[in-house]
């Protein structure tokens, strides 16, 4: 679940600003000689004021010493009146700020941050973090304008703080330049891999709603991908296959293999998914599938040991299981089989369903030299590999697969480089009864 990032503590605020409540050095009167006025502005960081502001400006110096808010108050109600030069509105964007961070008032630290800012007469060594922390309270306030203008400007500084690259990339999004926020995060993924650590799940989520909430759905499947790879978890697998099989309304043949990716990634989480799952494994005629499914589901806690559907289902398909492990099993090495590239592709998709995937791949093999753009077989090939544990071929082959398995393809692609281990045999399994676990 996304969650904002915050505008930082107070007091960590005031910590990483450093003089930000400390009493700046005695200001100077820009009518003073030139000796004495180049002397004070060594001492004070280059800051002298106006004759007029003069007055205001001793008043704020001395309440920043008493740290004596109300008295600050009042002298920057009457030095905002008689502020004319830059650095008149630094010095009242430097109290104002003080004040703020005394009264714990965000928005008068925010308003001081600014004048300071705007005034030109910030040290460059401030640029940064200035630009930051208002770029921060911009963000807080959803002024997303102006968040990226700050927080853009902060970067250009050579902030290294380590929110700055996630609240600009959301400030992007939640301005509508999704592209550009998308860009941000990528370089953001890209880095963190590079350095060998894991990048937030942030920089994928907010994408993905961004992309999500625009109705662009190859691109939030995009993102999506990406963040199986680093967050390879079933709530993960789930949440993005659920989207996958949206997708696939209507076309059963389609759905049934993306929910053997769910079954393969343990992402089933609730029953829902079995009930489809075994329903079509039983119109489609892989009865050892069936069982196997169903087995995977009490294993897995979401089917109970005794459930009268289930229960049901299975007292029809284990004797067939059992049968056709035997005539498939036949079937495999039968010549005639390999030279017929339907009959091949069917024997291989029933020994995947009986969990003998290894024993699959020349059947496929076979139907592709028949018909080489078979895509279906191309992509069923790619399975059976990656189930058996064959990670670089099962990517070679899905590599090669086009039209509406190609994200599927993509996805088991994933699943194969994580190195899950091969899918053990099934066959067995669906001829003994039922056990509690």
């Amino acid at each position: 679940m996304f969650t904002r990032f915050r505008s930082m503590p107070l007091t960590a605020m005031a910590a990483l600003l450093g003089c930000a409540l400390m009493t700046p050095a005695p200001v100077a009167a820009q009518d003073k000689p030139k000796k004495e006025k180049k002397k004070e502005e060594a001492k004070g960081g280059g800051i002298s004021v106006s004759k007029g502001f003069m007055p205001a400006a001793k008043k704020l110096e001395d309440a920043g010493k008493a740290k004596d808010a109300a008295a600050m108050q009042a002298a920057l109600a009457e030095g905002q009146s008689t502020a004319t030069t830059p650095d008149d509105k630094y010095l009242v964007g430097f109290y104002q700020l003080q004040l703020g961070l005394l009264n714990k008032d965000q928005g008068l630290q925010a308003q001081g941050l600014d004048a300071m800012l705007e005034s030109g007469k910030t040290p460059a060594e401030s640029v940064a973090i200035y630009n930051f922390y208002s770029g921060n309270f911009a963000y807080g306030a959803k002024d997303y304008a102006k968040a990226i203008q700050r927080l853009e400007a902060a970067k250009a500084a050579g902030s290294t703080e380590a929110s700055l690259s996630a609240m600009l990339m959301d400030s992007y999004l939640s301005a509508g330049q999704i592209d550009k926020g998308w860009e941000i995060a990528k370089a953001g993924i890209d880095a963190a891999r590079a350095a060998g650590t894991r990048p937030s799940e942030e920089l994928y989520v907010r994408p993905a709603q961004a992309f999500q909430k625009a109705n662009r759905t190859n691109e939030m499947l995009d993102v999506l991908a990406m963040r199986v790879q680093d967050y390879p978890t079933p709530a993960t697998w789930r949440n993005t296959l659920y989207i996958v099989l949206q997708q696939a309304a209507g076309d059963k043949d389609l759905t049934l293999d993306i929910l053997r990716l769910m079954k393969a990634t343990n992402s089933m989480l609730q029953r829902p998914e079995y009930l489809e799952y075994s329903a079509l494994a039983v119109e489609a005629g892989f009865p050892g599938e069936v069982v196997g499914v169903i087995r995977h589901g009490q294993k897995a806690g979401v089917i109970p040991a005794k459930d009268p559907h289930f229960d049901k289902i299975l007292e029809s398909q284990e004797p067939r299981a059992a049968a056709d492990a035997s005539a498939v099993a036949a079937d495999a090495s039968k010549p005639a089989t390999l030279a017929n590239p339907k009959a091949a592709r069917a024997t291989g998709d029933a020994l995947v369903g009986n969990g003998e995937p290894a024993k699959a791949i020349p059947l496929y093999e076979a139907a592709l030299n028949a018909a080489p753009g078979d895509g279906l077989v191309q992509y069923r090939l790619g399975v059976a590999q990656a189930l058996a544990g064959q990670a670089d071929a099962a990517a070679a082959s899905f590599a090669k697969v086009q039209g509406n398995r190609q994200r599927l393809a993509q996805l088991w692609t994933i699943r194969a480089k994580a190195g899950a281990a091969p899918t053990a045999p099934t066959t067995e399994a669906a001829a003994a009864p039922a056990t509690s676990n």
